[in-house]
This record gives C-alpha cells, structure tokens and sequence, in this order.
C-alpha cells in the first residue's frame, strides 16, 4: 500500500462526507483551523473539521479484531502518519474494502493480514448528527442547551474532577486529626504519663499529615491540568467562532471587542486552583460544626451566629459590588478602546497634533476608573475586615463559653483547645469569601459578555449542505440587490443587476462612497444583500460555503493588511502548501520579484506589525500576489495600484493583464490608467448603475455628458469620470446606457 497524500486525515474526511452524501471539499473542512503544513490534519483537531460536515466523531483504540463492522465506515490510522476509510470487513475471506483517497483508485480490496500491520490500533469513528428540526423556538433552545460551548468543556473534565471531589474529602477528614491529638494528648495522656499512647498518636498524626501534604499537591496538579485543558478548549472555540463571525454582526468598537474576549481571563482565573480548591473547601466547614457539636453542643451557637452574620453581610456587599463591577468592565473596555485606537493611528495623531486631544479623553476615563476601583476596594477591605474581627470574637466568645462548660463538667481543657483549633479550620474558608466572591462577579460578567458574542450568527452553519464544485468559471450575476450596512441609515446600493460573463474584464468606476467597494464584498460573501440575490454561476452565494468561495476569489482590498511575520507567511497565509515555484510565479505577477531578490533574506525578510517595514506600494505588491498565489478564476482588485508609482503601475498593468487572460477580473479604480485592463465599464453612483457597457462607448458618453453641463452652466455639474443614478442595465450590444439627471 502507497500513500503519498499531502495530508491523508482530511482527505479521508472528505471521502467520509462523499460517503454519507454530505460532501465537502478540503479548504471548507479545514478553514480556520490551526493546521500544521508539515504535519496535516491531527486526530486531535479532527473532531473540530468534522464538525464543519455536521458530523460527530471519536478516536478509540481498539484492536482491529474488536472492531465492530456495524459502525463503518471508519478512518483507520496507520503508521508513518498516513490513513485510509475502511467501509467493509469480510472476516471470512479475510479482506477489508478500504478507500485510499490520494491513489484516486477508489475502493479496493485488501488483506486483513497486511492492514493490521501497518494500523496503529487507533481508529476514528465519524457520523453524521442528527439534525434536529429549529422551526419552533423551544427545539432551538433544547438544541442550544444540550451543545453549551461553556459548560461542555467543563463536562469533558468531570473526571479529574471527581477525583479533586474525592481528595478534598480526603484533606477535610485529615484536618481533624490535629484537634484530635491535641484533645486526647490533654485529656488522656499527661493525667496518665501514657507516653508510649503519645508517641503512638504523634507517629499517627505525623503520617496524616505527610498524606494531606501529598494529596493537596495531587488535587492542586488535577485542577490544574483540568484548568489548562478547559482554557486551551475554551480559547480555541472563542477565536473560531470571532473568526466565523458574519461581518454584519461585528462589534464597531475594536478595543470594546477586543476587551470583551480578554475578559475570557477572569473565567480562567475563577478556574484556578486556588479558587476552586477553596470553593470545594467551603461546604466541608460545615463538617467542622458537626464535630464541634459532638465534643460540645454549646460550642456551635458562637460560631453559628458568627457564620450567619458574615453570610448576609457578603450578600448585600455583593450587590453593591455587582454594580460596581459593571461599571468598571464599561469604562475599561472604553478605556482600552482608546488605547488601541492611538497606537494603531499614533503617525496619524501627530501628523495633526492631536495628542491633547486624546490624552484629555485618557485621564478622564482613568480617572473614573480610579474612584470606581476604590470604591470597590473600600467596600472588600472592609467585608475582610469584618469577617477578621469576626473570627476573633469567635475564639474568644469559644474560650469563654468553653471556661464555663469546663466548670460544669460539660467539656475537659482537651476539649477546649480541640474546639479552638476546629473553629479556626471553621472561619479560615469563610476569610476567602469575599475574594470567591470577588472573582464570581468578574467571572459572571465576563461570561454574560463573551456569551453575546458567541450567540452571534456565523458565516456558515453545518445545518446547510452546500453546493460543492471542483471548479466555478466565473459567471457572476446580482439580480435586483440592495443592501446597507448595519445602523446605516440610507442604502449602500440600491436594486442593482448585472452580469459579468466568464473572462470578461470590467472597470467598475463612480464617485466616493458610490457603493463600488460594497459591491466586491457581497461577491465574496462578506456580507449578505438585504434584498434580491449574487449568483455565480448561477448559484446563489448563499448555497456556497464561504470558505470554498473565497478559494476561487483572488481579492486586492483598498488598504492592504500585513500581518507580523515574513513576507513568505504573508504570501502564503492562506495556502501554506503552496510550492516555491507557485510563490516566486506569484511575486513576479505582482512585481516584487526585484525587491525579494535584492534583499539579502529574500522571502524570509520581516514585515513588521501591519507591515509597517515595507511601504505603501511595497504592501499592495504582497496583497497581489497573495491574490494571485493560487491562480484563482476570479480576480478582483479595489484601488489596487493607489501607493504605487507610475512606473510600478505600468508594469501591474502588463503583468495582469497576461495573469488574467481568460479569467473573470473586476477592478474599482478611480485611476483611469488601469481602464486599459477593462473591456467593460460600469458606472455606479448612489447606489445605482448609472452606466454600463462597452468600456470607450461608455467613456465617449460620460465625456459627453461632461461638455453638456460645461455648456449648461446653470445646472449640476458632475465629475466625468461618473454619471447621475439611474437605471442600471445596458442599452445595446454596440451602445451603453447612459442615464442622465433630468433636465442634463
């Protein structure tokens, strides 16, 4: 058996989704998943690709005798990191039909004796859920219950858990042996001078205590490595669903969102081993009680009432600080939102002077927080304040109330110092209270607020069977779209249609904030039309999973964004598989070939953060050929060449314009330079098409227009590189529609 496949997990996966009729290609299985090139899919981060199919799935080890052939398919693991879907056993014949995906032979027939040797003995079985019926509201909300993304993680722990449970037992019940060998030290042996009984006790309490030594270290490790589990878990699923956000939903305000998922800190802080080491402590106090009562009854009023006390007044503090706690996560999520609002722009600020300005709105946010955190101080100092002076009066209230039992034969001096040591293992949980208490309302908080961001819809759902397609030509038509953006309070673009025919190469111009932009996102699916339908070729984008689409999309945006690292990463974020060859073909379309080349670490130089180590140009360079890494079969380019020079521009133009042959490219430019890419040009102002057709009959009758209103001095004049709203579809072969304000 030969395998040579790139990354054999995910495409047995792929087969797997073939198999059950919900087939998925490898780029939407794996999107946004932290995926090693070197190393591929791991059975560790299968489930999570698996998901994306709406399937469910688990790694056993089993024997491959044991396993049971009703269960199949399944996804065998063999040595040197490859795998195979076995679908059949045929015990009899000893053989097993098996599909190797990267042979691209299909299903084949192979010998038991030969599979058992190369498999690992681990097997991975993978179906598909369910899918429950989210027409009524209360199947939605069993739906979203049953899946908690929070409490789910917890629940995978519950057995490391349990053992903490068992060890916290464990360390309440040795904590009596002290107040116990202190007691029977007293009571029994100095009146008796029974010293070889106190060597027999010390010995005894000795061992409890190294015992209680080793299991505290154990339960701290077990809460520990349960807490770092939970926190790993928790971190990946709150960063792949803020990357799968729709766009729509994204918060405006990055520094509050960006706080918000920080916040993600004081739920792991509250898991801590600290925290819930005392948090499993504190109904054990209780026990502590029982015992008091059973040496001395008398002995439970004093602490009791002390108990009680401590308790109301905790909870009418944490009112108080419940207030006070949502008032501090505002003002510092404002607080951070100006923090990285300046450092993102801090060459902008000063370009304009602007720096009193900002800092007059940091010390005012500072200052507030400063009054809201001590007012919260005070209010905790003081809760520990009383539950010290409280633990205080308790001994000596004890020692008091002890005296009098003594004097009526009620308690012996043992007793006395034994319910001394008991109630000071009694009041020591309840000193943490106010920090549990603290650290519940932070967590809470924090929760509240990532849990909004996690019930925002995504982007894609693995409810939906998408349209899945090797290859998409290129044929993109809007049918009557109109969309605007969230809180927006006029329409970005307004019942727009057209058509882009494969290989077709179209100009789409208009004034600023005419919606040309707006138009490129909604082909990429960034967001979805508020009215109407895109298609390509002639599938509405909506059954296209996005991740696949945007495969077959290379896009140039207005501002191009680098990322820290190395302008191979940069390059290659998208398509870590990607050959030298495929890079160097790349930087040459987007002429960074004389750049790299004169660099002494070549592709491996640094861009720095946002790519602020390269210029303007420089920038745009690397977003276009990370558009055209992967020769996509459409291209599209916003304001591509806006930073560069003249001479850089005449060279993009030639380059593309080879690059581009035979595939579907639309360019929004203001440039009329890169016109000479277009055979086609499209108008659009307001939010309307106001032209369309063959790219000179549209510029003849813009220009036309534009010497109509020089001699119409009285009436509107217009830039004539744009055109007044109006209808959008062209209106003949050879001649465009071009529609003009009424009266021009």
């Amino acid at each position: 058996m030969q395998t040579s496949s790139v990354d054999p997990l995910l495409d047995c996966l792929v087969e797997l989704t073939r198999l059950y009729s919900r087939s998925m290609s490898h780029s939407a299985l794996s999107a946004g998943l932290p995926i090693d090139p070197a190393i591929g899919l791991t059975p560790s981060l299968f489930h999570r690709a698996a998901a994306r199919a709406g399937f469910a799935s688990r790694v056993v080890k089993l024997p491959m005798a044991d396993i049971n052939i009703d269960l199949l398919p399944a996804i065998l693991i063999l040595q040197e990191s490859k795998a195979c879907v076995l679908i059949s056993v045929d015990r009899k014949k000893n053989t097993a039909k098996l599909m190797l995906p990267e042979s691209g032979q299909g299903e084949v027939i192979y010998p038991l004796e030969k599979l058992e040797k190369l498999y690992t003995g681990r097997i991975i079985f993978s179906r598909p859920r369910f899918r429950i019926d989210h027409k009524t509201a209360q199947a939605s909300d069993i739906a979203r219950k049953g899946r908690h993304w929070f409490w789910s993680a917890f629940f995978e722990q519950k057995l490391l858990y349990k053992d903490v449970l068992i060890g916290a037992v464990l360390i309440n019940a040795f904590a009596i042996a002290t107040p116990f060998f202190t007691m029977n030290v007293y009571d029994r042996v100095i009146p008796g001078r029974a010293m070889e009984t106190l060597w027999m006790l010390a010995i005894g309490v000795i061992i409890v205590v190294v015992f209680d030594f080793v299991i505290k270290k154990i339960r701290s490790y077990f809460i520990d490595l349960a807490g770092s589990r939970i926190d790993v878990k928790l971190s990946g699923i709150i960063m792949e669903r803020v990357l799968g956000m729709k766009m729509a939903d994204r918060p405006s305000s990055v520094g509050s969102f960006a706080h918000t998922l920080r916040s993600f800190e004081s739920i792991r802080d509250f898991a801590s081993s600290a925290t819930v080491a005392s948090l499993i402590d504190l109904p054990f106090a209780l026990i502590f009680l029982f015992i008091l009562s059973w040496i001395a009854w008398p002995l439970v009023i004093v602490p009791a009432i002390i108990f009680l006390l401590i308790v109301l007044k905790s909870l009418s503090v944490r009112k108080q600080i419940e207030g006070s706690t949502e008032e501090i996560t505002r003002a510092t999520a404002l607080r951070n939102s100006i923090l990285i609002e300046t450092l993102s722009s801090i060459e902008t600020l000063k370009s304009f002077s602007g720096e009193g300005y900002i800092q007059k709105k940091w010390e005012t946010i500072a200052s507030q927080l400063a009054k809201l955190n001590s007012s919260t101080r005070l209010k905790t100092s003081t809760m520990n304040s009383m539950v010290a002076t409280g633990a205080q009066v308790c001994t000596v209230l004890n020692v008091v109330l002890g005296v009098y039992l003594i004097n009526e034969k009620m308690l012996t001096m043992g007793g006395l110092i034994a319910s001394s040591m008991l109630i000071s293992r009694f009041i020591a949980p309840l000193g943490q209270l106010v920090a549990l208490m603290m650290q519940y309302e932070n967590a809470k908080l924090s929760l509240k607020m990532i849990e909004e961001q996690m019930e925002k819809p995504q982007e894609r759902s693995s409810d939906i069977n998408y349209v899945q397609r090797q290859h998409f030509n290129g044929d993109i038509e809007f049918r009557k779209v109109s969309f605007s953006y969230p809180e927006a309070e006029t329409p970005a673009i307004n019942e727009i249609s057209f058509k882009v025919k494969e290989g077709e190469h179209v100009a789409i111009i208009g004034k600023t904030g005419s919606g040309k932009t707006t138009l490129t996102r909604l082909i990429m699916a960034m967001y979805e039309p508020s009215a109407g339908s895109v298609h390509l070729d002639g599938i509405d984008l909506r059954q296209i999973d996005p991740a696949e689409l945007r495969t077959h999309i290379g896009a140039v945006e207005q501002h191009t964004y680098l990322y820290f690292g190395s302008l191979r990463e940069n390059i290659t974020m998208a398509a870590p598989y990607a050959e030298d060859q495929q890079i160097i073909e790349a930087a040459d379309t987007a002429m960074l070939s004389e750049f790299v080349n004169q660099h002494p670490r070549g592709f491996d130089l640094l861009v720095g953060e946002r790519g602020e180590l390269l210029s303007g140009g420089q920038r745009q360079c690397v977003g276009i050929a990370r558009a055209v890494l992967l020769s996509p079969p459409i291209i599209m380019l916003d304001e591509p060449t806006s930073a560069m020079d003249l001479s850089t521009e005449k060279q993009f133009i030639e380059k593309m314009g080879k690059f581009a042959k035979g595939k579907t490219m639309i360019v929004v430019t203001h440039r009329m330079s890169l016109l000479s890419m277009a055979t086609r040009v499209i108008v659009i102002d307001k939010g309307k098409i106001v032209a369309d057709g063959p790219k000179d009959k549209v510029l003849q009758a813009l220009a036309g227009q534009g010497r109509g209103k020089e001699q119409a001095p009285a009436k509107q004049r217009t830039n004539p590189s744009t055109a007044a709203p109006s209808s959008n579809a062209p209106a003949a072969k050879d001649k465009p529609r071009v529609n003009r304000k009424k009266g021009a």
